[in-house]
């Protein structure tokens, strides 16, 4: 944890764990700001789940999000009363520090010079010289207007136009598995490229690990990389997050204010998990016996409560789409059970699966497989179920539903284990911005993942509107075909790639077999290998090899090096 200093009253850090809470309860702050939106990461933790262990430190925690770079009014005049209403030490934190030190500098624009603002965040280690027209132009956060008796606008009302500082042929939004393919793929085919990756994570994780995590196959570790050995050679990597776009002017601007140019631009931030959609969620996950095999931390904890749980309920979720990878619900309760049924205790356990949805897999050649380990278990399927609640410390979930006639039902479920899929959608950054679609996601082409409208973006990944599975599988297919499409854009190559909407996703049944389900748009099957080799419509002990051995590395060794195998791009004509 680094605290910095701004002032005799506020510090600064970078996102505080739930264990920092104590030692800064110890250390003698009363209050924490979160500036910080829920779900930016995936290893993020929920701001309900700081505010419940600062509440048991005797802390007040207000939450107080900047999401894709928006200081608005209302949370600069928040930020401001927070610090007037209170003498004691206060802690604001965000992923790096550098909105809650942004916050802090609006709010005093206007009530000093902009000159000693700057020197004094730079003093803490921040640079927040690009926002000097802006605080420059600021008039105070609450100043009496004479005529109304209300308070005049708060600063940044009206951002001057910048000139981007730095510029690009290629700008790559976010260093996932789909950013860092796609410019591994681009230097395999031009290693001239000038490209610059954004993205201020530290580490890249290989999420379809997670699962196996809950199902203590893998151990966490093995599942994360730092990022700084996995940017390939060449390319810039900028530390820190897209605020906006401004496509018109070919520029992005960044969370600490600067301006990027670029003359193509990849979009592929991911999705946000959205861990406060559920009320009462945030606040129980890691206690209570409520996990998620969606975060990092989390994983661990799902393989404790499944070698622990020997009687008892045990939910597992599954909210409604988008979603990253739609069978990982799923293939949490078959681990579990698994090892239920291995343990001798699956007969004393109620597993239930609540799918959002209408059918347990999109995709209905697969749906026999799994409906056989469905009946092997022993699972209570309940289709159309949506989780809307959670009381951890009664442990009951609350589920919504209609019934026959279309009336909106709900059931409170008592539980020992609950097993949570949270809902997900757009990155802030991109809801509402002038490249997105109406569900907040880049609107491209499907085939070519060339935006509709700005022929100099692309994207891929589960940022992009097209309307395929979001999964590894998907992304690795997708990042030579926008490889290739970019450089077509860019004249160094004169035909397109089309992409077919390929998924995957590996049901892992039981430990030893897997249903390794592959599809194109429209629901069609598409295996890859040969069925004498491994039968996708059925669990398979060869589709375990794949799923546990041959994946992970495929993963770090192939596919994020721009090694190309089993998915180079077919060329139109």
């Amino acid at each position: 944890m680094q605290v910095r200093t701004l002032t005799p009253q506020l510090a600064v850090a970078p996102q505080i764990s739930v264990d920092d809470v104590a030692a800064l309860a110890a250390q003698g702050y009363r209050t924490l700001i979160c500036n910080r939106p829920d779900g930016e990461t995936d290893d993020q933790p929920p701001h309900g789940e700081i505010a419940a262990a600062a509440t048991a430190a005797g802390m007040t925690l207000h939450y107080l999000p900047v999401a894709g770079g928006n200081f608005d009014d209302a949370t600069i005049e928040k930020y401001a009363e927070v610090l007037k209403g209170t003498a004691e030490p206060v802690l604001a934190y965000c992923r790096s520090g550098t909105r809650s030190a942004m916050l802090w500098a609006l709010g005093q624009a206007g009530q000093q010079p902009a000159e000693q603002i700057l020197a004094t965040a730079q003093q803490a280690g921040y640079d927040l010289s690009a926002c000097a027209p802006r605080l420059a132009a600021a008039a105070p956060v609450v100043q009496a207007a004479p005529d109304a008796g209300k308070p005049a606008s708060v600063p940044g009302a009206e951002k001057p136009a910048r000139i981007a500082a730095q510029r690009y042929q290629i700008v790559v939004v976010g260093a996932g598995a789909a950013g860092i393919s796609v410019a591994a793929s681009l230097l395999k085919r031009d290693a001239s490229l000038n490209i610059a990756i954004v993205d201020p994570a530290i580490v890249n994780y290989y999420q379809p690990g997670w699962t196996m995590v809950g199902g203590g196959i893998f151990t966490p570790e093995q599942t994360k990389r730092p990022m700084a050995q996995l940017i390939p050679n060449g390319v810039q990597w900028v530390q820190t997050a897209v605020a906006s776009f401004e496509p018109e002017q070919n520029q992005i601007t960044l969370e600490d204010g600067r301006v990027l140019g670029y003359d193509q631009l990849i979009v592929c931030p991911g999705l946000k998990i959205k861990w406060d959609a559920i009320p009462g969620v945030a606040e129980t996950l890691g206690r209570n016996g409520v996990t998620s095999n969606y975060r990092y931390d989390l994983a661990p904890y799902t393989w404790q409560l499944v070698q622990q749980t020997k009687s008892g309920t045990a939910l597992f979720t599954q909210p409604p789409m988008p979603i990253k990878c739609p069978g990982a619900p799923q293939k949490a309760a078959y681990l579990s059970c698994d090892h239920w049924l291995r343990s001798g205790v699956l007969a004393s356990i109620k597993p239930q699966f609540h799918n959002a949805g209408a059918a347990l897999f999109g995709v209905t050649e697969y749906v026999p497989a799994l409906m056989d380990y469905v009946q092997k278990y022993g699972i209570d399927l309940q289709l159309g179920s949506n989780l809307v609640k959670v009381d951890g410390d009664n442990r009951i979930a609350t589920f919504a539903r209609k019934d026959a006639d279309g009336n909106d039902i709900t059931t409170d479920i008592q539980f020992d284990m609950l097993h949570v899929v949270p809902p997900q959608g757009a990155p802030d950054c991109l809801v509402g911005s002038p490249i997105a679609n109406a569900g907040g996601f880049v609107d491209v082409d499907q085939h070519t993942l060339q935006h509709v409208r700005y022929p100099n973006i692309h994207s891929l990944g589960d940022a992009s509107g097209a309307p395929n599975s979001k999964t590894a599988a998907a992304a690795r297919k997708q990042a030579p075909i926008v490889a290739n499409n970019v450089l077509v854009a860019l004249g160094r190559q004169s035909r397109k790639a089309r992409y077919d909407g390929y998924g995957a996703c590996p049901l892992t049944v039981e430990r030893g077999k897997v249903v390794l389900a592959e599809f194109i748009y429209g629901g069609k099957v598409a295996p890859t290998l040969p069925t004498w080799l491994v039968d996708g419509l059925h669990a398979t002990r060869a589709a375990w090899q794949l799923k546990a051995h041959v994946m992970p590395a495929l993963y770090w060794h192939g596919m994020l090096k721009g090694r190309e195998i089993m998915v180079s791009p077919k060329l139109e004509g």
